[in-house]
């Protein structure tokens, strides 16, 4: 009892003199703060000053301007407030390039390996994404897939005519179903060429 005492003083000790150590950026790991911190206080004490900082924890959560740069994150913000919309599939993770506090966005490198500009008031949390091996399970029979909800894909070159316009004819011949032409979508619409599916929009 009198030991987990003297711990919760001794962290309560570290963590104000690190609140008023970093008085225009809190929680901030930058080289400034920590050699402000080694001229006043002991090795010891500011390897337990930085352990408390928040930025630095797996699975914290929080705006990125109070993270540093080379933090690896996910779950990231798009609009502030608006909730988690990048780096969520299983394994993946972010990476901060430039320091957050220097502007009003800050560059993360996405897991596709393309850089997008963030708003610093977006939040995201700390660490990646666990059970990366998802992508390198093995399904161990066909069943196994039924049992995630994913049907059986038949091609369209493999039904009748009735059944798909790729269907029917002598051989793989995408050209001999009804429509006599080049790949098509179940329905008849052309699916390749630039062929607009979409809504038609008014020109202005």
């Amino acid at each position: 009892m009198a030991l987990s005492r003297a711990r919760a003083v001794v962290s309560s000790s570290l963590l104000t003199k690190l609140l008023h150590s970093t008085t225009s950026r809190p929680f901030s790991t930058s080289s400034n703060a920590f050699d402000s911190l080694s001229q006043s206080t002991t090795p010891a004490e500011a390897y337990q000053i930085f352990k408390l900082d928040p930025s630095s924890h797996i699975g914290s959560c929080m705006p990125l301007s109070m993270m540093r740069i080379g933090t690896f994150i996910h779950n990231i913000e798009m609009n502030p407030g608006q909730g988690g919309k990048l780096v969520r599939a299983a394994g993946t993770s972010a990476k901060i390039l430039k320091e957050p506090k220097a502007n009003r966005h800050v560059l993360i490198r996405l897991p596709s390996g393309k850089e997008k500009l963030i708003d610093t008031r977006c939040r995201a949390t700390v660490g990646t994404v666990s059970n990366p091996g998802h992508g390198a399970k093995k399904l161990r029979k066909a069943g196994q897939s039924r049992w995630l909800g994913r049907r059986p894909v038949v091609r369209g070159v493999a039904m009748n005519p009735v059944d798909h316009p790729h269907g029917g004819g002598e051989g793989r011949s995408k050209s001999s179903g009804s429509h006599g032409k080049g790949s098509r979508t179940p329905w008849g619409k052309p699916t390749k060429g630039g062929y607009k599916t979409g809504p038609l929009k008014t020109k202005k």
